[in-house]
């Protein structure tokens, strides 16, 4: 049975999508362009990327999707000259074709805005162009045919402020180096953290709504504050620092009963993914009564509590069956 998604009107989520039979099909070209259309997309959708993760058979994004009442005739046209610069097959007007439309506020126009509206601001709609868009470069370009994603995206909806945001960014952040590719995602090209360092604007404004819920925040202040968050107090990475195996954080938890975030991080934590609903104990709960009427349950889902040393607890709405930390 499909597990049912979460969705709010103004939401920020964590998207996680595999590759068939977790191929490496993606090296470094691959990922540029995965790169470019991602953003592409997002622009297009309305939707910004706080962080996001590239692997080599999966990734993972950390994006907002704002609330929008009303979208001008003029941010339509500019966000679909955006995806389709040229007529396609499967868009054959073009953005000048489709202005004339809208001017003329013609039969037709409210057809044009309906159409398009539906495709903006929606996690659905966003991860599926997102992949449809790609799987066609990479099969065109390699030669190939056939499903290169292995099933429908993964999405857990995210408290959107405080620790619990923070600490699934930097979870994402650090996949390269729970993998062993780096000690420090800096290092690492394709990652949000690694942009921002970098000084890209796009990921600097994520990383300051990251860490601060607003954009003011000075940009030396908020990769210093995220840093924290990646690494603990010293801000620096212990050498060899990569992945905690299950075994490792279990022995933590039995010893400490809690995790520090520095070294929950580290671990490989299914919750992150599977857990539908992630937040404080009254965030996961404000979301009870629509899983429960999509679900036709006859019982509210029992909130899960991460250990974690944290000011603000970590909560999930559905537990997972099996190993939390893998």
């Amino acid at each position: 049975m499909r597990m049912r998604r979460i969705t709010a009107e103004s939401g920020i989520y964590h998207c996680l999508s595999r590759t068939v039979n977790g191929e490496a099909f993606f090296k470094e070209h691959e990922m540029e362009v995965f790169r470019k259309i991602l953003h592409q997309v997002a622009d297009f959708s309305g939707v910004e990327v706080l962080t996001y993760c590239l692997m080599n058979n999966h990734f993972h994004l950390l994006i907002r999707v704002p609330f929008e009442d009303s979208v001008s005739d003029d941010e339509l046209i500019r966000r679909y000259g955006i995806l389709y610069p040229k007529p396609t097959p499967y868009q054959a007007a073009s953005a000048d074709q489709m202005f004339r439309e809208l001017k003329s506020n013609g039969v037709d126009a409210e057809a044009i805005r309906a159409k398009l509206l539906a495709r903006m601001g929606d996690i659905s709609a966003f991860m599926k162009t997102l992949k449809q868009r790609f799987s066609t470069w990479f099969n065109k370009s390699h030669d190939r045919f056939g499903p290169l994603w292995s099933d429908r995206f993964k999405s857990v909806l995210v408290e959107g402020k405080g620790n619990v945001l923070q600490t699934m960014a930097a979870y994402i952040d650090l996949n390269p180096v729970r993998a062993g590719l780096v000690d420090d995602p800096k290092e690492y090209r394709f990652c949000g953290y690694a942009e921002a360092v970098s000084g890209r604007p796009k990921a600097v404004s994520g990383l300051k709504f990251i860490t601060a819920g607003l954009y003011t925040i000075a940009t030396a202040d908020a990769l210093q504050a995220y840093r924290c968050m990646l690494f603990g107090k010293g801000s620096k990475p212990a050498l060899g620092a990569s992945q905690l195996d299950r075994a490792q954080a279990v022995r933590v938890l039995e010893e400490q009963g809690s995790l520090p975030p520095a070294v929950l991080l580290r671990c490989r934590i299914r919750y992150f993914s599977e857990g539908v609903v992630l937040g404080s104990n009254e965030f996961v709960k404000s979301h009870f009564d629509s899983w429960q009427r999509s679900t036709g349950r006859k019982h509210p889902p029992k909130p899960c509590c991460i250990p974690a040393e944290a000011s603000q607890s970590l909560t999930v709405m559905k537990g997972v069956r099996g190993h939390a930390y893998s």
